[in-house]
C-alpha cells in the first residue's frame, strides 16, 4: 500500500476503535446499574476508571514490545480480536451467570488492556509514515474526533433501543479493527530489534518528551471529566436522556474532529508552541464557562467552542512527540504519550468524580477547566526551551 491508502486504513482503525469506546458514555450509567452496581456516580466513575487503569499499565508494555521486534501488526490484531470477546462478555456474563460487579470491572480492564494495544500501535504506525507529522496526526486527531463525535450521539441512540447494546456493537467494531489491520503495511524499522532495555534506554534519552507528555495529560484530563461529569451533568442539571446527552457531546466532538487535519497542516508550518499554549489555556476557560452556563443552549455553544480550541492544540502536541523522538523509538514514544494521556483521562474521571460528588457540578467544572490552564502555564518554559523551525517540523 502507499502512504496515503496506509494512512486512511489507520486513521479508520483509529475511528473505529474510538467509536467503540464512546458508544458507551451518553448512558453510562444506565449501564453500571444494569450490569450489577447499586450506585450511579460512583459506579460510573470506576467503570470508566478500569478501562483507563489498564490502558496506563498496558500501553507502554505494547510500544516497548512493537519497537522492540519490529512489529506493530500482530499486537494490533490481537489486541482488537481480544477486546471484541471481552466487550462481548462484559454484555453477556452478568445476566448469565449473576457476575458480580467487581468481576465486571475486571473484564472491564482487560478489554482496556486489549483496547490500547490497537489505539496505541495504529498511531505509531501513522507516526512511521512519511508526509509530515503534522499531517499524519492530523489524520489520527480526525479519525478520534470523528469517532467520539459520531460515538456520543449514536451511542446515546442505542441506549434507547437496549442498555447493554452499545457493547455489542463496540464489541463488532473491534472485529472490523482486527480485519482492516491485516491490509496495512508494517513499516516499523528494522532496526528496531534491539531489544527491550536498549529501546527503554534510547527513550531515557530524550527527557523532552515530557513536554509533550505533560500536555497530553493535562488534555485528556478535561477529556476524563467530559466523560462522566460532564455527561451526568448534562442529564441531571438539564434533565437531558442519552440521546439528548448524546448530542451534547457531540457539538464538542464534531468541530474536534473536522479541524484537526488543518489545523495539524498549520502546526507544520507555524510551529507547535502557539497552537499548544494558546489552545491549553482558553480550553481550560472554555471548560469552566461550560460549567457556569444558566441555560442548555449556552452550554451547547460552550461546547462547540470548546472542540474548536481542542483541535487547535491536540495534532500540534501529537506532532511533538513525532519531531522529538528518534525513528525507532516511536512506538514506546507515542506509548508514553498515551500512558500520560490515560492517566490524566484517569485523573480526569477520579478527581472530577469525587469533587462533583462532594461540592457540586459548578464547582467540578472550574478545578477541571483551572487545572488545564494553571498546568498549561507551568509547562510553557520548557515548551518554549523546544520550539523548532517549521521546516524542521515537516522535515521530520
Amino acid at each position: 500500500m502507499t502512504d496515503r491508502t496506509d494512512r486512511g486504513v489507520l486513521a479508520g482503525v483509529i475511528f473505529a476503535v474510538l467509536l467503540a469506546q464512546v458508544l458507551l458514555y451518553p448512558g453510562v450509567d444506565r449501564l453500571v446499574r444494569t450490569l450489577g452496581a447499586t450506585t450511579d456516580l460512583n459506579a460510573s466513575m470506576w467503570f470508566l476508571a478500569a478501562e483507563f487503569g489498564a490502558f496506563v499499565v498496558f500501553a507502554g508494555v505494547w510500544g516497548v514490545l512493537s519497537d522492540a521486534t519490529g512489529r506493530r501488526t500482530p499486537f494490533i490484531v490481537g489486541g482488537a480480536g481480544a477486546g471484541a470477546v471481552l466487550y462481548a462478555l462484559i454484555a453477556w456474563l452478568p445476566g448469565a451467570v449473576s457476575l458480580p460487579f467487581a468481576g465486571v470491572l475486571v473484564l472491564r480492564a482487560l478489554q482496556g488492556g486489549a483496547t490500547i494495544a490497537a489505539f496505541s500501535l495504529a498511531m505509531t504506525m501513522l507516526m512511521d509514515l512519511g508526509g509530515g507529522h503534522g499531517k499524519n496526526m492530523g489524520a489520527a486527531g480526525i479519525a478520534i474526533g470523528s469517532g467520539t463525535a459520531l460515538g456520543a450521539p449514536l451511542g446515546g441512540q442505542l441506549y434507547e433501543i437496549q442498555t447493554t447494546l452499545p457493547l455489542y456493537v463496540a464489541s463488532a467494531l473491534s472485529l472490523v479493527v482486527a480485519v482492516a489491520a491485516l491490509f496495512v503495511t508494517d513499516r516499523a524499522p528494522s532496526d528496531g530489534r534491539s531489544g527491550l532495555a536498549a529501546t527503554v534506554s534510547g527513550l531515557k534519552q530524550r527527557p523532552t518528551l515530557g513536554v509533550p507528555y505533560a500536555f497530553g495529560f493535562i488534555d485528556r484530563l478535561t477529556a476524563g471529566f467530559f466523560a462522566l461529569v460532564g455527561t451526568l451533568y448534562f442529564r441531571e442539571t438539564f434533565e437531558l436522556g442519552p440521546g439528548e446527552t448524546g448530542v451534547m457531546l457531540a457539538l464538542f466532538f464534531a468541530p474536534f474532529a473536522l479541524l484537526q487535519y488543518p489545523f495539524g497542516v498549520l502546526s507544520d508550518r507555524i510551529g507547535r508552541t502557539a497552537p499548544i499554549v494558546a489552545g491549553s489555556v482558553l480550553y481550560g476557560l472554555t471548560v469552566i464557562g461550560v460549567g457556569q452556563a444558566p441555560t442548555v443552549t449556552i452550554a451547547g455553544a460552550g461546547m462547540v467552542l470548546t472542540g474548536v480550541i481542542g483541535a487547535l492544540m491536540a495534532p500540534a502536541t501529537m506532532a511533538l512527540v513525532s519531531d522529538l523522538a528518534g525513528e525507532t523509538e516511536r512506538g514506546t514514544a507515542m506509548a508514553g504519550f498515551n500512558i500520560f494521556g490515560s492517566v490524566g483521562f484517569l485523573a480526569g474521571i477520579l478527581i472530577g468524580g469525587t469533587v462533583a460528588g462532594a461540592f457540586g457540578y459548578a464547582v467540578a467544572f472550574f478545578v477541571a477547566g483551572g487545572t488545564e490552564v494553571v498546568l498549561a502555564v507551568l509547562a510553557l518554559p520548557g515548551l518554549l526551551r523546544l520550539e523548532k523551525p517549521a521546516e524542521d517540523a515537516v522535515g521530520g
